[in-house]
């Protein structure tokens, strides 16, 4: 209830132009500082470059003469995260796996463009919408949040831009997702206690961005758990050479998991229609506590909903909260993204 609480000051505050409200105490952030600098410092002895470019056309029969469906136009945006940074192979990154299996759900191709870049806060989301909106996206994928948990950056004021971002690309007709703040208690060159602090903001902030995006009309996926859990157990495997970003089977986690909202906010996937099942998490809450309750649920989506025709209830807006198949079992593992991309854009 607390963190949800929290959540719900920091959306507010967003709203209302409030820029004050951080996850942690001033007074913490003196042994934050020197141990952020040492886990920095060993970061960046092994750079990883740009990442790979892999914008282009994906999809079974795009750029081979046959006749098609005009592609779906897709766009990423956020940070390295988003841009894939962390791999080598074009195909490997998150938006060329997203746009593989999307185009696989969808039968027909799909244009990837990615706007995301490295060391990008949630600041510089306009400059990326502005970028985003050039191509007529169908949807959208958003993945930001770490770096404004690492450079301080109140969270108001992240979730603040991040609203505006989806504001601004549902008004023009493209649906939202949006890949909430990892959780950056994983990473391994961080020790304690900075390692749970760093937990505690990034779940924090996930938790408000939830509440922003889902009022504004995108859905959420947590990868923060999602990846923490599996980063944890298997390190070597799940992050990349620099220790701080996924590999090539961490991105596809993360694509796993956000897959299947993308399908069905385009109305690819039905909705579920089966009974909640509280067992699993699943259910209708106020926004507020779906938020807190997805924060600590690996590959949690949320997205707003009526109760009684509504979309408000007494606590605010009403959102469901599930955890939707593996792609696998809803629609069939996404095709080789290696067979499936057509040229550059």
């Amino acid at each position: 209830m607390l963190r949800a609480l929290t959540a719900r000051r920091i959306a507010t505050a967003a709203a209302y132009g409030g820029g004050g409200l951080t996850a942690l105490g001033g007074l913490t952030f003196g042994l934050l500082v020197v141990e952020a600098k040492l886990a920095r410092r060993i970061i960046q002895a092994t750079p990883n470059g740009d990442p790979p470019v892999a914008d282009g056309v994906y999809g079974i029969g795009a750029g081979d003469g046959e006749a098609s469906a005009a592609p779906l136009s897709f766009v990423m945006l956020g940070d390295s995260t988003a841009a894939g940074l962390g791999v080598h192979e074009p195909d490997e990154t998150p938006g060329a796996l997203l746009a593989a299996g999307l185009s696989a759900i969808a039968g027909h191709p799909v244009r990837l463009t990615n706007v995301a870049l490295s060391g990008a806060r949630s600041e510089a989301l306009p400059g990326q919408v502005d970028k985003a909106l050039a191509a007529h996206p169908d949807i959208a994928v958003i993945m930001i949040g770490a770096n404004d948990v690492t450079a301080r950056v109140p969270a108001a004021e992240s979730v603040r831009h991040l609203a505006a971002a989806v504001e601004r690309l549902h008004g023009a007709g493209c649906r939202v997702v949006v890949g909430t703040c990892p959780d950056l208690g994983t990473v391994q060159p961080v020790m304690q206690p900075l390692r749970w602090i760093a937990r505690r903001a990034s779940r924090q902030l996930a938790a408000a961005q939830t509440i922003a995006v889902v009022e504004r009309g995108g859905r959420t996926v947590s990868l923060g758990d999602l990846l923490g859990r599996e980063f944890e157990a298997d390190p070597r495997e799940m992050f990349s050479a620099d220790r701080y970003h996924p590999s090539a089977r961490g991105y596809a986690a993360a694509a796993a998991a956000v897959l299947p909202s993308m399908a069905a906010a385009l109305g690819l996937e039905p909705e579920v229609e089966e009974p909640p099942d509280v067992r699993r998490g699943e259910g209708i809450l106020p926004v507020y506590l779906a938020a807190a309750e997805a924060a600590e649920e690996p590959g949690t989506e949320v997205a707003g909903t009526r109760v009684a025709g509504r979309e408000r209830g007494p606590r605010g807006r009403w959102a469901t909260l599930l955890r939707r198949r593996e792609v696998g079992e809803a629609a069939g593992e996404p095709e080789d993204p290696e067979t499936v991309r057509h040229g550059a854009a």
